[in-house]
């Protein structure tokens, strides 16, 4: 992997990002990406058998069309197409009347792609799995762990690295559903 690229996408997601706060928290939402980065870099070191570099755009800007006011064409210009591709499937498609039919559109178009965006969907669900917002109700965290194993279902043949740590997350977060 080269710093450039990462750097390049760190500087972007930043300034995209700069206002944005981890749910719950007052931490920045880099905190997120770089996170979620980390889950791409060891499943890297646990088997070198995909593009890192692709990986590792996608992970840290995996949220900048969803949460930013990034449009398709500006992620295209400055990381080209199959970057914008990516980052466009892991995004929610709110024109659809509710969020399991946009997580299910998503995954969809997800499985359409190349196996480094789903492994990027795959860390972001593991990221996600610590511990809850103090204000979500047992039904949201029964829910949001139901949506980790629908994940973790549809895209169970991209990494078997970040598959088994996502197995292992939804185990663990039994413990906030108490």
């Amino acid at each position: 992997m080269t710093q450039e690229i990462y750097q390049r996408a760190i500087k972007f997601a930043g300034e995209k990002h700069k206002d944005q706060k981890m749910p719950g928290s007052n931490s920045n939402y880099l905190l997120h990406i770089s996170n979620v980065s980390m889950e791409i870099l060891m499943a890297y070191a646990a088997e070198k058998n995909f593009d890192v570099d692709f990986a590792i755009q996608l992970a840290i800007l995996h949220d900048t069309i969803e949460d930013t006011n990034t449009e398709f064409g500006e992620l295209k210009e400055t990381f080209g197409e199959r970057v914008a591709q990516g980052v466009l499937a892991l995004s929610k498609n709110e024109n659809l009347p509710s969020k399991e039919e946009q997580m299910l559109d998503s995954l969809l178009r997800i499985n359409q792609l190349e196996k480094e965006v789903g492994m990027v969907k795959l860390a972001d669900r593991i990221t996600n799995l610590q511990e809850p917002p103090y204000y979500w109700d047992k039904v949201k965290k029964e829910k949001y762990r139901k949506e980790a194993e629908i994940i973790s279902e549809t895209l169970i043949n991209k990494n078997d690295y970040l598959n088994k740590r996502l197995e292992n997350k939804i185990e663990e977060y039994i413990q906030y559903l108490k």
